[in-house]
């Protein structure tokens, strides 16, 4: 009986040390990310998984981390957060260290509420989350983590670079946003961004929309074309974007469109030839970005990856993302969470179009150039084959975007 007791505790620390040496065991790092793979959302998830792993295989080209490869494992959230926890479970039974996931602030509050929770429960499993690109700055200042690294300007930044690029001439604007976390930040930011930089303008109206729903925008550009708007501003994205734009210049509006997510997937064909010169987005590359700055290897990559998916190419930030997790992983030398999260921390670097960036390390919030991009004929890649594209407008340096954070981050011991 004492001899079977010996075996049964023997097992334990043989289980034990094997899950905890898993994660470092495995022949490839392995990147979980989930956002909506198939509903209406879905173009945009399927763009930012082939720009991923056009990246990744770059990545991997130059040596991948640790002498190991990145492998990233894809997961449909379907726009629910539910959906997104499962995704997180299935990771971390696999032993997966990372985890990324861009669309929905609402889904990324509740990634960053489980990581906390797994994580505390599970020393020797622990997960890091990579934010790709949700952006209410409550993620990185009252619910900031330890555990979560945003890799994209949060909505706050981005309303700054907005409101600075109204033309003096534009006092009526009218303000729609999506009826989550995500848009009630942009509506907020938007508005706070008016009042301190340009008291002049006045919000003629303002209205939040159920996330996904409408089909017909006809009658929200009727009630903005009374209201005598010169310009409507929206961090709307995917669809709720794409119809909204699509309604104004199918009506004939005369309106210019101030947009967070215009140049994304199914944005520049919804607009057409219509929104010539009359869309702006506030965005972290555009395609003439590079050759107006004669980055002729930035360029080269833009292009092969237009090449190999016939389609254009506008995540340079997940580029960042893997530079950095390279850069960490390799300083920590090892796919430990906590070793990595702290190497992560403060690191710097330049992204591939040159300009310098930098993970801070009190709220885990990256500080990087943004660019200012007009649709319009003329330029040298157009966007969707519709014979406009993206002039790059204003180009804002990380060092004029660096705004402050209220986060009180919880550190794990030793960290």
């Amino acid at each position: 009986m004492l001899r079977g007791k010996w075996l049964a505790v023997f097992s334990g620390i043989v289980m034990a040390i094997a899950s905890c040496g898993h994660a470092s065991a495995q022949a490839t790092i392995k990147v979980a990310y989930t956002d909506p793979l198939s509903g209406p959302f879905a173009q945009v998830g399927d763009a930012n998984l082939k720009q991923m792993q056009y990246i990744i295989d770059y990545i991997n080209s130059k040596g991948g981390a640790l002498g190991k490869k990145f492998e990233l494992v894809p997961f449909d959230n379907k726009s629910q957060p539910s959906d997104a926890l499962i995704a997180l479970k299935s990771a971390t039974d696999q032993n997966m260290p990372f985890i990324m996931q861009c669309s929905g602030s609402n889904i990324a509050a509740a990634l960053i509420d489980a990581t906390n929770k797994h994580n505390e429960r599970n020393p020797d499993n622990r997960i890091i989350y990579l934010n790709c690109g949700a952006v209410a700055p409550e993620l990185t200042n009252e619910q900031c983590s330890f555990w979560h690294f945003r890799f994209d300007l949060h909505a706050g930044m981005k309303a700054e670079v907005m409101v600075r690029a109204l033309p003096k001439d534009t006092t009526k604007v009218y303000l729609i946003n999506q009826d989550y976390l995500f848009g009630q930040s942009v509506q907020r930011e938007v508005k706070n961004y008016l009042t301190k930089l340009r008291p002049d303008v006045q919000v003629v109206g303002d209205e939040l929309i159920p996330l996904g729903k409408i089909k017909d925008f006809s009658p929200y550009i009727t009630k903005i074309k009374a209201s005598g708007a010169q310009a409507l501003l929206t961090g709307n994205w995917g669809p709720d974007m794409n119809l909204l734009i699509k309604a104004g210049v199918d009506a004939g509006a005369d309106l210019h469109y101030y947009t967070f997510y215009a140049h994304l997937a199914g944005g520049p064909t919804a607009i057409g030839a219509g929104g010539d010169n009359r869309v702006l987005a506030v965005m972290s590359f555009g395609e003439n970005v590079a050759p107006a700055i004669g980055n002729k290897e930035a360029e080269a990559f833009a292009e092969g990856f237009r090449e190999k998916h016939k389609f254009d190419f506008s995540a340079a930030g997940f580029r960042t993302i893997f530079e950095y997790l390279q850069a960490a992983v390799n300083k920590a030398g090892s796919v430990d969470a906590t070793k990595i999260a702290t190497a992560m921390e403060d690191l710097s670097l330049k992204d591939f179009l040159g300009f310098d960036t930098k993970m801070r390390k009190d709220d885990h919030q990256i500080i990087s150039e943004y660019f200012v991009g007009t649709f319009k004929k003329g330029v040298k890649y157009d966007a969707e084959g519709t014979g406009l594209g993206w002039e790059n407008t204003a180009t804002i340096l990380a060092k004029d975007i660096d705004q402050p954070n209220t986060c009180k981050m919880k550190r794990p011991s030793g960290a």
